[in-house]
């Protein structure tokens, strides 16, 4: 079965950065486009970036452009989310998942606070 297991977070100050893992197991990982999402303290989840099987098209939030950058090495069956300036705002459980569908893992806490 998909198995998605997320890694990575933390706590960091403002300004900080952050890289996120996530291991993928059960399924063609180098054929499934990918995504990132998150779920902040008492919202709902939130689409942050995307990335294409082979890696050649990537795609992100408003919110977090230019400071995120998501790759994946298919060799691993491993999705990154690397997060740089990370701001307060960004405070939230991350998750991967296969591209369009809802994540299914324990997600990985990120906190951002001095």
């Amino acid at each position: 079965q998909v198995q998605l297991v997320e890694s990575g977070g933390g706590l960091v100050q403002p300004g900080g950065s952050l890289r996120l893992s996530c291991a993928a197991s059960g399924f063609t990982f180098s054929t499934a486009a990918m995504s990132w999402v998150r779920q902040a303290p008492g919202k709902g989840l939130e689409w942050v970036s995307g990335i294409s099987s082979s890696g050649s098209s990537t795609s992100y939030a408003d919110s977090v452009k230019g400071r995120f950058t998501i790759s994946r090495d298919n060799a691993r069956n491993t999705l990154y989310l690397q997060m740089n300036s990370l701001q307060r705002e960004d405070t939230a459980v991350y998750y991967c998942a296969k591209a369009g569908l809802r994540p299914t893992g324990q997600g990985t806490q990120v906190t951002v606070s001095s």
